[in-house]
C-alpha cells in the first residue's frame, strides 16, 4: 500500500489543479468564469444549465481566426489516452471562435474574443478534468489553454475548517476536516478508487493531494487530524481597482501618462506585522471601468507598477501572484532596487479590480508566504476540495464531488 501511495504522489506532483495559461505574448487577460461567479473555481455541473464563459484579448487591430480543441485529462492533468473522444464528448471538436469585438477609444488596440462551453457544437458526457486549447488557425499555434472541471456530484462531501489545529492554537494555521458519503456508489476498494485533493484559494502550488483517510467504512470516508490538511493561513490579499485612467481609485497612489502609455502605481506594500481584516477576492479579478458598460472592449491597457518594501532575499525570488497571472513566470518576477530598498516590477494589465499576493519561490522550487507579509489564523481563505473516483473496470477518473468552504 505504501508503494501505491508513493507512485500516486509522484504522478500527482506534476500538476493537480486547473489553471489558465497564455503561451503567446499577443494574448492577454485570459478569463474563465462559470455562469457569472468570478470568485469561484472553474467547475461546471454535468447535465446542468451551467455555462463556462471564456474570454481573451488579442493585442492586434487585425482579425485572427481562432479555433478551440478540447481534450480530456486525468487527475494529474495528463491527457487521457485510455478513452475515446466519443466516450466523453457529444458533438464536434475543433470549432471556430466566432464572437469577437474591436476595442474602442483605447491607447492599445485589441480584439476581444468570447466563447461559451457547452454550446450547440459540443456538450460533455462524462465528469472529470478538461483542457480547452485556443489555436491560431493560420499556423496551428496553441496561444492559450483553459483548464476546467465537470462535476457530477454523485457523492456528498462535507468540510469543516478550524484555526485550532494539530500544530498550533489560533496562531498561524488553518486545518481542514472532510467527510465523504458514497451515496449510491458501490465502492470495492476505497483507498484505490478515490482521491481527495484540497486547494487553498485555487493555488496549484499550495495544494494537497491523495491524503490518506483516517476512517473508511462501507458508506464513506473521513479525514480528521490529518497533518497534510494543515495550511499556513497567510494574510489577506492586496487589492486595487483601476476604474479611470484620469485619476486614482481604490488602492492607487498615482497615475501618469509617459507619452505612450498610462503608468499606474498602487500604494507601496509595507511589512504587515499585525493582522487587519480587509475583504478581498483571494486572487480573483474582474474587468471593468467607471462606466461598467461594454467592459470587454472599452477598458484600456495600462502598465501597473508594483512596489514591495521588504528585506532582500538571498534564497530565491519574489513573484506577483493571482488567478490572473497566466503568462510565463518571468513576466511577474520582481527585482530588488537597492537604492529605494524595495522589490518592484511592472505588468501590462487591463483596467479592472485585481487582488494579488507576493509569493517567495525558494531555490529548491517550493513556494512560501513572505515573512514580512504576515501569517495569521484570522485570514479569510477559500478552500476547495475535489473527490475523484474510478469505478472498477472504468478507464478514466470521474469527478464525483466538489465542495468549497470559506474561513471566517
Amino acid at each position: 500500500m505504501k508503494c501505491r501511495y508513493l507512485i500516486l504522489l509522484l504522478c500527482l506532483a506534476i500538476e493537480i489543479q486547473a489553471k489558465n495559461t497564455i503561451y503567446s505574448p499577443q494574448i492577454k487577460t485570459l478569463q474563465s468564469v462559470v455562469n457569472k461567479d468570478w470568485l469561484a473555481p472553474t467547475v461546471m455541473r454535468l447535465n446542468s444549465d451551467d455555462i463556462i464563459n471564456i474570454d481573451f484579448d488579442d493585442l492586434s487591430d487585425n482579425i485572427n481566426q481562432y479555433i478551440y480543441k478540447i481534450e480530456r485529462c486525468e487527475v494529474d492533468w495528463r491527457t487521457s489516452t485510455e478513452v475515446f473522444e466519443s466516450d466523453w464528448l457529444e458533438g464536434f471538436n475543433n470549432n471556430s471562435i466566432d464572437e469577437f469585438g474591436y476595442s474602442t477609444n483605447t491607447t492599445i488596440p485589441y480584439i476581444h474574443y468570447h466563447l461559451q462551453i457547452p454550446n450547440d457544437q459540443c456538450r460533455f458526457k462524462l465528469s472529470g478534468n478538461y483542457r480547452l486549447n485556443i489555436i491560431k488557425e493560420t499556423n496551428d499555434e496553441i496561444v492559450a489553454s483553459v483548464e476546467f472541471m465537470v462535476s457530477e456530484q454523485s457523492m456528498s462531501l462535507a468540510l469543516q475548517l478550524s484555526a485550532n489545529t494539530d500544530i498550533d492554537f489560533y496562531k498561524s494555521h488553518q486545518q481542514i476536516t472532510a467527510s465523504l458519503n458514497y451515496n449510491k456508489e458501490q465502492i470495492a476498494n476505497a483507498e484505490e478508487q478515490i482521491i481527495l485533493i484540497v486547494t487553498q484559494n485555487n493555488r496549484d502550488d499550495n495544494s494537497r493531494k491523495n491524503i490518506r483517510p483516517t476512517y473508511v467504512s462501507e458508506k464513506g470516508m473521513e479525514w480528521t487530524h490529518c497533518s497534510d490538511l494543515i495550511f499556513e493561513a497567510g494574510n489577506e490579499y492586496h487589492k486595487y481597482e483601476i476604474l479611470d485612467v484620469s485619476h486614482p481609485t481604490m488602492g492607487i497612489d498615482f497615475i501618469h501618462w509617459d507619452g505612450n502609455h498610462y503608468q499606474v502605481y498602487p500604494f507601496i506594500n509595507n511589512p504587515r506585522l499585525q493582522y487587519i481584516y480587509d475583504q478581498d477576492a483571494n486572487g480573483s479579478f474582474y474587468i471593468r471601468n467607471s462606466n461598467n458598460t461594454e467592459n470587454e472592449t472599452t477598458c484600456d491597457y495600462v502598465w501597473v507598477n508594483y512596489r514591495l518594501h521588504t528585506p532582500q532575499l538571498l534564497n530565491g525570488n519574489i513573484y506577483v501572484h493571482g488567478r490572473w497571472t497566466t503568462e510565463k513566470a518571468a513576466n511577474y518576477l520582481m527585482h530588488y532596487n537597492a537604492e529605494e530598498q524595495v522589490y518592484q516590477t511592472y505588468i501590462l494589465q487591463k483596467q479592472g479590480y485585481y487582488s494579488y499576493q507576493y509569493l517567495w519561490q525558494k531555490n529548491d522550487g517550493t513556494s512560501h508566504f513572505l515573512p514580512s507579509e504576515g501569517n495569521f489564523h484570522q485570514t479569510e481563505n477559500r478552500y476547495q476540495a475535489y473527490i475523484y473516483y474510478k469505478k472498477l473496470g472504468e478507464r478514466t477518473w470521474r469527478l464525483t464531488a466538489v465542495r468549497e468552504i470559506l474561513s471566517e
